[in-house]
């Protein structure tokens, strides 16, 4: 028989189960983390292109800096999550609700600064 998931519980759940589907990229682990058990995603959209809940990472607009950040200020940011977003409903939590190493948030966080870089660099 199968249940149902349901609340907030459920959709963590379902979250945890889309993230282990996801195939990722083996060529750039930032890539498999932000598609896979980081779980960025679900708010940044898959190429991240950002969703009614969550900013683009793919432009060069910084809400939550005052000029492209560097990755170390990214790592930071991940890390502590976005408790109390700028412009979006939807707070980031830490690490985007996941366990994430430090050596796979410094590929997250390396793979999102790619995702804005000006062409050519």
């Amino acid at each position: 028989m199968k249940r149902m998931m349901t609340g907030a519980g459920g959709l963590g759940m379902a979250l945890l189960l889309a993230a282990a589907a996801w195939p990722g990229d083996a060529q750039d682990p930032g890539k498999a983390i932000f598609t896979g058990k980081g779980t960025c995603f679900a708010c940044h959209g898959a190429e991240g292109q950002g969703t009614p809940i969550g900013p683009a990472l793919t432009d060069s607009t910084w809400i939550n800096f005052e000029k492209r950040p560097t990755v170390e200020e990214l790592q930071k940011l991940v890390k502590a999550g976005v408790a109390e977003p700028v412009e979006f409903p939807a707070a980031m939590p830490p690490m985007g609700g996941g366990q994430l190493s430090d050596a796979e948030i410094a590929a997250v966080a390396g793979y999102v600064l790619k995702l804005s870089a000006p062409p050519g660099s």
